[in-house]
């Protein structure tokens, strides 16, 4: 989520020069080739039941395509900072889904890292400072309600995106979940992706930006992919649903030391209540410890 966080504020010079879609769709074409060795069957798994392919597809269609189409029109309808708070119930809804759909049992101290994870981020996004005016093409007149549902959208897919990969990662290794989501997201962005590069002048585009659609692509395909399923093959969802909150804080973090943001002290104590959620959940358990000093 840290690495999510990083890339997400790296990647603005990146959505100032292409198009959303064909952002998309190149960077599963460069995570489909640095994954091709990964798609291989391993010997000790088993082969893809129907139920396992239909999962892997709604993986990547809510995880990937769906999540990327809700948020960034649903910005464009509202504002960051509803985005910001809207995006701060994802922690509690991955919580909620994993009681309803994979019937984990969600420790109190878990739901109190959700609460504290869900204030500090909303607390974040109320702080920030909003301009008078803003510059720029403004949405339609009543389409607020509908870029706050789209925005409501984008945080049950990836909460969905949580929870089947849950699933996913019970029958198969890390590093095959991440290869095939990202070929089903491929295939799923290539109409778009074909028709806008039709026109699109490539021509214009320069090295720099090249190199970092290279490490766009990589660290949101590949890297952060794989550590999110390894990670959720021994850590409960609703657990690993609290992460979620070092997203904005590592975006912030980059923001700030790398493009000059700035960060006022309201923000910093938001991000401490949201981090210390993380200390909560992640904090060992009594039985743990006795298991330990056994």
């Amino acid at each position: 989520m840290s690495l999510v966080g990083s890339y997400v504020a790296l990647s603005k010079p990146l959505a100032a020069v292409f198009p959303v879609l064909l952002l998309a769709w190149m960077r599963f074409g460069i995570g489909a080739i640095a994954m091709l060795g990964w798609l291989r069957r391993p010997p000790e798994e088993a082969r893809l039941s129907r139920r396992a392919r239909a999962l892997l597809f709604l993986e990547s269609l809510f995880g990937n395509f769906l999540f990327t189409i809700c948020m960034v029109t649903g910005i464009s309808m509202t504002s960051a900072v509803t985005a910001g708070v809207t995006m701060s119930a994802i922690p509690a809804t991955v919580a909620l889904m994993s009681w309803l759909l994979l019937r984990e049992r969600v420790a109190q101290r878990t739901w109190l890292a959700v609460a504290l994870a869900v204030a500090g981020i909303a607390l974040y996004a109320l702080s920030r400072e909003q301009p008078a005016v803003q510059a720029g093409p403004q949405p339609p007149a009543g389409a607020a309600w509908l870029g706050q549902l789209l925005l409501i959208g984008a945080v049950l897919c990836e909460s969905l995106y949580a929870v089947i990969g849950k699933h996913l990662t019970a029958s198969m290794g890390p590093r095959r979940i991440t290869a095939l989501i990202n070929l089903w997201g491929l295939v799923l962005s290539t109409p778009f992706g074909l028709y806008l590069a039709w026109n699109f002048n490539f021509s214009a585009v320069g090295w720099g930006t090249w190199g970092l659609l290279l490490f766009y692509g990589l660290a949101a395909c590949v890297w952060t992919v794989w550590l999110w399923m390894t990670g959720l093959r021994n850590v409960p969802a609703s657990q690993a649903g609290i992460f979620t909150v070092l997203l904005p804080i590592s975006t912030a973090i980059v923001g700030m030391c790398v493009l000059g943001e700035r960060i006022s002290a309201m923000q910093a104590l938001a991000f401490g209540i949201a981090l210390l959620g993380v200390l909560i959940a992640t904090w060992p358990g009594r039985q743990h410890n006795l298991a330990q000093a056994h």
